[in-house]
């Protein structure tokens, strides 16, 4: 859009003041600036130092300078800031015309001087009451917050002050005289003097700025952006920064309230907001918006604001999710949004190219008189000379220019805005007629609901923007229960599903912006009643699947520890922590049982990924609960808490209903004392540690419970110890342990990482033993189980005869009689055993196939419930995940398979039995 500046020859007057070896792009820049803009032409009179330092070494030497002269204590706090400002914004100016900085390093220069000026100014006003820089802070927002301040800018702040920390004078009470303080702080930027002004300051962005004063209490800002701010405020928090005073204390707040912004659940009600609020901007400043004479660079159409809005718009979905689209600077966050593939790359590239444009246009008109301003000017004199310093032919040429950089961002923005336009109801109040026309087969049954959902008083619609965003996804919603499999199910499980759910603004919003989801929605109304349960108590789940990776297979559990570990961010309390990993666990099964039901991942996979993600669970709550432990009784010299994993999670196939059969051991002696405030030995010390963390994970909180723990399988069982040392765990083992806590151990691992524990598992099961013995002990607690939980029916491939607990109990077997196949993954030891002619062909193939069926099967029917038949839309879903043509062939190949299942169990046990 801009040119080079063409060389040019300073005037007689100008070059009498320009040193020696200032350089031909300087020169004329100089030049230019003397001749089309009077502020600098006055600074280039005045500032004969700063043009020597320009000339020796540089802009960046002369930057420096001039801010070694604003912190330099000697000189008046007013005058010394002012003239540094002066030498910044001379040094800053010519080294943009130039071509020496790019825009990226003259914002972050004019920022970095605010901040300097801003944080003397408190200092200087908390020292003149003898106080340290403390207690009194300022928050950045707009565009200094975001490091990218303009060249004649006001500065965006909040004052925050702790009333603890405040300097007070006799009778003066904390809040007044944080006021006299920040009151003092400001003049000595804005006050103008001969010597001009630092710095124009705008608190208005604070909370209810009309009636609060200039600094709020922390305590109550905390509160008001918890509880009370609006949306355009979470906008403004995207680049919100604490830039000056005292930064601890402004950290501290944005830590604290960064939930406020940076939402997990994506609320699109907030979205829709931003939307409307841009087409305010625009029906009010109706007169800047066409390119020419009058145009509003900042908030004309096309303009700076609208890529600001399209980038903090899409952070504000997504930011809340992946940390790293949360860059202030609107540069970096297009850059971070194509990066995480949330907005084309192409597009991200242009709208960049425009924001460049358009800034550097910006700081041409703001420099040539000191003003703020965004507008084109109506004079031809002026167009010429923002021409000149564009370094233009002409202002024709700049003009298109600026059509060229606004056309892709007005396009861009329609788009994104589109949705913001008010909506009528597409379905009138007398639904029939509509529905005989659009529906006729589903009109009978779905008509009554409709009335139901708009007269009952539904917790989900009693806000008008939910009724709203309710009528305008409902056709949709309707459209898919008639295209439903059982068009009469899927519209009870959405009755049931709307009358579960707590709050239905944001949820419909979502699916307005996203229709696509709308079918997923019904097809899990359809048949997944567990995850319909689990989206109904908390609707922000399908939030997931919006992520390109939505059906991608999960990463391996060091990638999932680190997502994890990043999604919890920086230190919170145990409770926040436990919160957080409970909803990103819950997203992340809910994905993963969204993928079994659209047959987009094998359950075995999904089996695998259930585990892995209980493993980075646990990878990140053990540390967490014993950290919080260790503040009260201190930490065990050598001793570590150690988790071993055993039947199903041992053997990485959960399923969405599977608890965690777990074993808490401890590594050091059991006579070491912890060395905490309030010490306990070493074996009181673990079992208390170990209560504490099957209370975390299993709990239920407002998140939800993380997982059900179940530690029958220790030594002794319910009457043993809840956590033994290693060595005593092994002892047991090998005193003290029945044949069926062996076969236990087959599928056992340990949750991290413990030599001691894995040996004193591998010792235990490489003991030698009498195979009849063995055989008659796996018989016996066979015959047990089956009179204690009896089949529950064809379909219950678990415990019925020919089931996976036949499979296992012969695998088991084999594993211990004959050292074979030793390891927790069953589908392993199953080909090794084959491998050595212990297992006939085929068994592996049944293995598989009753274990997705499983998976499947503790998806559509609630907990471990074994229905004896199921609808045909829960028949395609089992078939699918079978690979079967029909649920008739998948019927036949389970019994297949349990009929080899049992056949192998006979000739491996029964058979054999003497």
């Amino acid at each position: 859009m801009f040119f080079d500046l063409p060389p040019a020859a300073a005037p007689a007057d100008l070059a009498a003041l320009l040193p020696a070896g200032l350089g031909a792009p300087l020169v004329t820049a100089a030049a230019t600036a003397w001749a089309h803009a009077p502020f600098l032409k006055g600074l280039i009179r005045g500032r004969g130092p700063v043009l020597a330092v320009l000339a020796a070494q540089g802009p960046e030497a002369a930057f420096s300078a001039a801010m070694a002269h604003a912190a330099d204590p000697v000189t008046d706090v007013k005058e010394r800031l002012r003239q540094a400002r002066g030498a910044v914004a001379l040094t800053a100016a010519l080294a943009d015309l130039a071509g020496l900085w790019s825009l990226e390093r003259v914002t972050a220069a004019l920022s970095d001087f605010a901040d300097a000026s801003i944080d003397i100014a408190i200092g200087a006003a908390l020292a003149e009451r003898g106080a340290p820089n403390r207690g009194l802070t300022a928050l950045a927002l707009g565009k200094l917050g975001s490091h990218e301040l303009n060249y004649s800018s006001d500065v965006d702040l909040i004052f925050v002050h702790d009333p603890d920390l405040i300097p007070r004078r006799p009778h003066e009470e904390p809040g007044e005289a944080a006021v006299r303080i920040a009151k003092r702080a400001v003049a000595l930027l804005a006050d103008l003097t001969a010597d001009g002004y630092v710095h124009r300051v705008d608190l208005r962005l604070r909370p209810a700025s009309e009636i609060t004063p200039i600094t709020i209490p922390v305590a109550a800002a905390e509160h008001y952006y918890q509880s009370e701010a609006l949306t355009w405020e979470r906008v403004a928090f995207i680049r919100a920064r604490a830039c000056a005073g005292d930064l601890a204390l402004g950290q501290g707040l944005l830590d604290r309230i960064r939930p406020f912004v940076w939402r997990r659940s994506l609320d699109w009600t907030a979205v829709r907001d931003i939307q409307a609020v841009s087409l305010r901007i625009r029906d009010h400043f109706e007169a800047g918006q066409a390119i020419g004479p009058g145009y509003d660079l900042k908030r004309g159409r096309g303009g700076i604001r609208e890529i600001e809005f399209f980038t903090q718009i899409h952070q504000l979905i997504w930011g809340g999710r992946t940390l790293a689209l949360r860059a202030p600077a609107t540069l970096d966050g297009l850059a971070a949004l194509a990066a995480a593939d949330r907005i084309d790359a192409g597009e991200a590239a242009t709208l960049a190219s425009s924001y460049r444009a358009l800034r550097t246009l910006e700081h041409r008109l703001q420099m040539r008189r000191d003003e703020q301003t965004h507008m084109v000017p109506k004079l031809a004199a002026d167009r010429v000379a923002v021409a000149a310093l564009s370094g233009a032919r002409d202002w024709a040429t700049l003009q298109r220019g600026l059509v060229a950089a606004t056309v892709p961002v007005a396009t861009a923005y329609d788009r994104l805005i589109a949705a913001a336009v008010p909506e009528t109801t597409s379905i009138p109040a007398d639904a029939a007629p509509w529905l005989k026309q659009n529906h006729p087969k589903i009109a009978r049954f779905i008509l009554p609901l409709i009335v139901r959902w708009r007269t009952a008083n539904l917790r989900a619609l009693r806000s008008e923007a939910a009724r709203i965003a309710f009528e305008a996804v409902l056709p949709d919603l309707i459209a898919g229960i008639a295209a439903a499999a059982e068009p009469a199910v899927a519209a009870t499980r959405l009755d049931t599903f709307l009358a579960a759910l707590p709050q239905g603004a944001q949820f419909f919003a979502l699916l307005h912006a996203n229709p696509r989801l709308i079918a997923l929605l019904g097809h899990l109304l359809g048949v997944a009643p567990v995850l319909a349960d689990a989206l109904a108590r908390e609707p922000a789940l399908f939030d997931v699947m919006l992520a390109p990776d939505a059906f991608d297979m999960l990463p391996n559990p060091g990638a999932l520890t680190a997502e994890l570990t990043a999604f919890i961010g920086p230190a919170p309390d145990l409770e926040d922590l436990l919160d957080r990993v409970r909803r990103w666990t819950g997203e992340r099964r809910f994905q993963l049982g969204a993928q079994l039901i659209e047959g987009r991942t094998d359950p075995l996979v999904a089996g695998r990924s259930l585990s892995d993600l209980a493993d980075a669970a646990l990878a990140v709550v053990i540390p967490a609960v014993a950290a919080d432990f260790a503040r009260s009784h201190g930490t065990i010299q050598g001793g570590e808490p150690v988790v071993l994993a055993l039947g199903r999670y041992g053997g990485r196939a959960l399923t969405h209903a599977s608890d965690l059969d777990l074993i808490y051991l401890f590594t050091g002696s059991h006579e070491a004392i912890s060395d905490g405030p309030r010490p306990l030995a070493a074996t009181l010390y673990f079992n208390r540690l170990a209560a504490r963390l099957t209370a975390a994970l299993s709990v239920p909180t407002a998140a939800g419970a993380l997982y059900e723990v179940d530690t029958r399988l220790r030594p002794w069982g319910a009457k043993g110890m809840l956590a033994l040392s290693v060595d005593s765990f092994a002892r047991y083992q090998a005193d003290d342990a029945d044949n069926w806590e062996h076969m236990a151990l087959t599928r056992a691992r340990v949750v991290g990482d413990c030599p001691a524990a894995d040996a004193a598992v591998a010792a235990t099961l490489a003991r030698p033993r009498d195979p009849e013995t063995l055989r008659r002990a796996v018989l016996e607690m066979r015959a047990d189980i089956a009179r204690a939980k009896p089949a529950k029916g064809q379909f219950d491939v678990k415990l019925s005869p020919g089931g996976l607990v036949d499979l296992e109990f012969t695998v088991h077997f084999l594993q211990l009689s004959e050292q074979i196949g030793l390891g927790p993954d069953l589908g392993q030891a199953i080909d090794m055993l084959t491998a050595a002619g212990h297992l006939p062909p085929g068994l592996a193939t049944a293995h598989d196939l009753l274990t997705r069926f499983l998976v499947l099967l503790r998806l559509v029917a609630a907990g471990t419930q074994c229905p004896a038949s199921f609808t045909p839309a829960i028949e395609a879903v089992l078939a699918r995940g079978l690979g079967a043509a029909s649920f008739a062939e998948a019927t036949e190949q389970l019994a297949l398979a349990k009929t080899a299942i049992r056949q192998a169990f006979n000739d491996t046990l029964a058979a054999k039995r003497t």
